[in-house]
């Protein structure tokens, strides 16, 4: 299939051949018939790509903050290797689209097979096929257009908008901001029976707002303006008014306060700064309100990811109501949609669209992409390879491959193995990994790379909640399996897991990589197995914000399963012995995170460690803080950069950049496959490791030591 996407670096436009999207739970396969293409938003992330660096930095302040900041922390070669990798990238373009349902995740009673549906969201872009929650998805009325349907989302914009308003029948409001929202909102603003007046700098905008139904549209250069829209007012004011405009200035802003009655409102819908003056909105005591997007839900994972509703008794209006309400609207008839559309073209002919929003060449409002729904699409892309493959290798297949994968992973991979097939939720995500680590094809679907004969060896880098699923599944085939910690997310999880490695005759590797960073091996040369050693380990692990996937109990499972256990099997490993005693203590806080606590662990040998993780330190101070100590000596590991060893004298080691021991391991694993050789970490150890952390979070809820 097809897909329409951005280089972030070379401003290249190009319709890529990509497999279908994942159809993950909760979600829906679409076929697309149209899709909107967004002119102000699309065309100004166009027209950013096309720009140099310098320029692409001023309209990103705050990611050349966050660039300084990884400077800081990460060092300016791997920052610089990261900011490349990310920007070429090929990205999707739109979130507006309507087309037919090809298939449905289990547990999905709200749609078949067949429906005709509208889209939105980062899902619904501009591809013959896309995977949208089913939030974000609405079934079309009788007698709607599927051309008129794909204006859902936008539509739902503008009439979020309105609601912020409050308006009531009768009541005045201007719209500043012609553009396919403004012409919405005018739209819309009419059925509700309220007086509406338009402006906008362009004279063609301002022509289209009256057969909009606009009651009075008036340029912005007009001298006349304010007199005429205090006379439309009754002298008074308007009510509300509503800016969909999209601008770096401030005069919208100031415009709108000035022209709003005494306690009136000011929404803003556009990007539009807001550093506006005092004068009028203390003078008049006016309410300044955002809109957010499509309504309710916008960027809750809980709403859109997870499918959770809002009930309506307490949300009335939610982003799937809006669509709803506009695909109602349009099916009795109170909405010009045709005047709306100014331009159809053929989906192969995507970027003489975007190059016409560019030069406006032609004064356009609403534009479509109109799909070729006869021809048959591929779910997988098959790419040919012209390359020998290495003799012996593992023949090695990836599900998931984010930047932790492609910074860390693949590299490595593509060394030591045979690329066969990888596997990522987003369709241009994956071919451009296939592309990047030569890969023989591309899927959207996971189970594709489990069940192909030829893979033997599957690498599974997903969101947490996926590991034990695919894990299981690639135990069952009989694939060695190499999977990102954690292991799994519960007890019973990993009980299942152990049950059916044990079944079969291949390796499982989790990622505790700091087993193998050149520092920790030292410090295992230095102490002997049998010393009892004390262990001190200090994690400086930043602040993640609630709302963060990994910080979801269902998808990331929260700090603990997902990062602490990396410690807790570092500290077992420099131990050499197995845990026997766990207790854990966190630090309260309102959320709930549990992810500033302490945990002192036991050993066989006599050993003891104390793991200090804690989120709400200082940024600038290095991440890890490491401290062995042993019959008379010390050894210091500080943030895997520099080792300092205490004895009779000192002696230090210091590495030109951090080395947490990624590349090493996944060596470790390709080569002890190839060989036919042990895995580089006995299962035992990571087993214990796993059932350590899950003790870590029971000990904290019932204030206990637990023994293992």
């Amino acid at each position: 299939m097809l897909q329409l996407t951005q280089n972030l670096k070379s401003g290249t436009m190009e319709l890529l051949e990509v497999p279908f999207p994942a159809l993950s739970k909760g979600y829906v396969l679409v076929r697309n018939h149209f899709s909107l293409i967004s002119a102000g938003t699309e065309g100004g992330k166009v027209k950013t790509a096309r720009k140099g660096y310098i320029g692409k930095a001023k309209e990103k302040p705050e990611q050349v903050k966050q660039v300084l900041d990884s400077i800081k922390t990460e060092g300016l070669i791997p920052t610089y290797k990261k900011v490349m990798n990310k920007l070429d990238a090929p990205v999707p373009l739109g979130y507006s689209c309507a087309g037919e349902v090809i298939k449905i995740s289990k547990g999905i009673s709200e749609f078949k097979i067949g429906d005709y549906v509208a889209c939105g969201g980062n899902g619904a872009c501009h591809a013959d096929v896309v995977s949208v929650p089913k939030n974000l998805c609405v079934k079309i009325p009788s007698g709607v257009k599927i051309e008129h349907a794909a204006y859902s989302t936008i539509a739902s914009i503008a009439l979020q908008g309105i609601r912020q308003a409050d308006l009531h029948l009768g009541e005045t409001c201007t719209v500043i901001g012609l553009g396919l929202i403004g012409q919405l909102t005018i739209q819309m603003l009419k059925v509700a029976g309220v007086n509406v007046v338009g402006i906008d700098i362009n004279e063609g905008m301002v022509e289209f707002a009256k057969k909009s139904g606009a009651n009075l549209a008036i340029n912005r250069s007009d001298d006349k303006l304010e007199n005429a829209i205090l006379e439309f007012s009754g002298g008074h004011g308007v009510d509300s008014v509503i800016i969909t405009a999209g601008t770096n200035s401030l005069d919208p802003v100031e415009l709108a306060g000035r022209l709003c009655r005494k306690k009136g409102k000011v929404i803003i819908v556009g990007t539009v700064p807001t550093g506006f003056s005092r004068e009028n909105y203390y003078k008049k005591e006016l309410e300044l309100r955002m809109s957010c997007s499509y309504g309710p839900g916008r960027y809750d994972t809980d709403y859109e990811e997870k499918g959770v509703e809002y009930p309506i008794g307490y949300v009335r209006w939610t982003e799937n109501r809006n669509m709803q309400a506009f695909l109602q609207m349009v099916a009795s008839g109170k909405l010009n949609i045709d005047l709306l559309t100014t331009h159809i073209f053929d989906f192969k002919d995507a970027k003489k669209a975007y190059q016409m929003i560019l030069d406006r060449s032609e004064p356009y409002v609403g534009i479509l992409l109109k799909y070729n729904i006869d021809k048959e699409i591929a779910p997988i892309v098959k790419l040919s390879r012209d390359y020998k493959p290495k003799k012996d290798a593992p023949n090695v297949g990836f599900i998931g491959a984010g930047s932790f994968a492609q910074k860390f992973l693949l590299p490595i991979a593509e060394k030591y193995g045979n690329m066969i097939g990888v596997a990522t939720a987003s369709g241009n995500d994956t071919r451009n990994i296939a592309d990047k680590y030569g890969f023989n094809y591309a899927t959207g679907n996971g189970d594709d790379i489990i069940n192909d004969e030829n893979i033997n060896t599957v690498f599974i880098a997903t969101r947490h909640n996926l590991h034990f699923e695919f894990v299981l599944k690639g135990l069952r085939n009989g694939k060695h399996i190499f999977v990102e910690k954690p292991l799994c997310m519960t007890e019973q999880e990993l009980e299942e897991i152990k049950q059916e490695y044990e079944k079969q005759n291949v390796h499982l590797m989790v990622g505790f990589n700091r087993r193998f960073a050149p520092h920790i091996q030292k410090i295992k040369e230095l102490f002997s197995e049998n010393q009892p050693k004390a262990v001190n380990y200090r994690i400086n692990a930043g602040f993640i914000p609630k709302d963060h996937w990994i910080q979801d109990k269902d998808i990331g499972g929260g700090r603990i399963i997902g990062e602490v256990c990396h410690f807790v099997d570092l500290a077992m490993f420099i131990a050499g012995a197995q845990i026997t005693d766990i207790s854990a203590n966190v630090m309260d806080d309102a959320n709930n995170l549990m992810d500033t606590l302490i945990i002192n662990l036991s050993f066989t040998n006599g050993s003891v460690a104390a793991i200090s993780y804690f989120s709400n330190g200082c940024k600038v101070l290095r991440k890890e803080y490491l401290e062995v100590y042993s019959a008379g000596m010390t050894a210091i590991v500080d943030d895997f950069k520099e080792l300092r060893i205490y004895g009779k004298k000192v002696r230090r080691t210091r590495l030109l950049s951090q080395n947490k021991g990624h590349a090493k391991e996944v060596e470790l694993f390709l080569k002890s496959i190839k060989n036919g050789e042990a895995q580089p970490i006995p299962f035992q150890e990571i087993y214990l490791s796993t059932l350590a952390t899950f003790k870590v979070i029971e000990s904290i809820k019932t204030k206990s030591n637990i023994a293992l």
